[in-house]
């Protein structure tokens, strides 16, 4: 059985969106130690799982970047939630039918880790149908004081903590071990 990991960039106040979000967020600059960490998270991936607004702005992105980071995720397959496109390239397949049941045949299809990169409400619901595994949510010092909250509207959830990373600039990576 496959693991699903999913990792997040979020606000002090737990936020992914807002009018300022990604100014704030580029103004912390990932560095290496944020690179690192991403590198070591997809060491182990046999695919990406991301929604059709992630796969697209990631589609546009990664192609035209180099490095170990970008080789590793532009050869990955990546599995995209949506149910507007019909086509799609860069190492891509949509899910067919509902998305939900579409992971869950993912992650019994074989061993490895899948990787979901984006929020909102398919990662929610990924965590509500007790699909996702880890949670690794890098939490940015700011505030966003607007926006959508990554786990809005999802029911209690308990979870472990088995990890925190200091990757500079203020920020951590926490890991959690989600469905315990």
């Amino acid at each position: 059985m496959r693991t699903l990991i999913e990792y997040d960039h979020l606000s002090l106040d737990g936020r992914f969106t807002g009018e300022d979000f990604w100014s704030a967020q580029m103004k912390l600059a990932p560095n290496e130690n944020h690179f690192d960490y991403q590198f070591r998270l997809l060491e182990r991936a046999v695919g990406l799982v991301l929604g059709r607004l992630t796969y697209e702005g990631f589609a546009a992105t990664w192609p035209s970047m180099t490095g170990g980071l970008a080789e590793k995720i532009n050869s990955l397959p990546k599995h995209v939630a949506s149910t507007t496109l019909t086509e799609t390239t860069w190492n891509a397949e949509v899910l067919a039918g509902d998305a939900v049941d579409a992971v869950a045949r993912l992650k019994e299809s074989g061993d490895g880790t899948l990787v979901k990169y984006g929020n909102g409400p398919f990662s929610r619901a990924l965590l509500e149908a007790g699909l996702l595994d880890e949670l690794h949510l890098s939490v940015s010092p700011f505030v966003a004081g607007s926006g959508e909250s990554l786990l809005s509207g999802v029911g209690t959830t308990a979870m472990d903590l088995i990890g925190a990373t200091d990757i500079g600039n203020g920020a951590v990576v926490l890991a959690y071990a989600c469905g315990r």
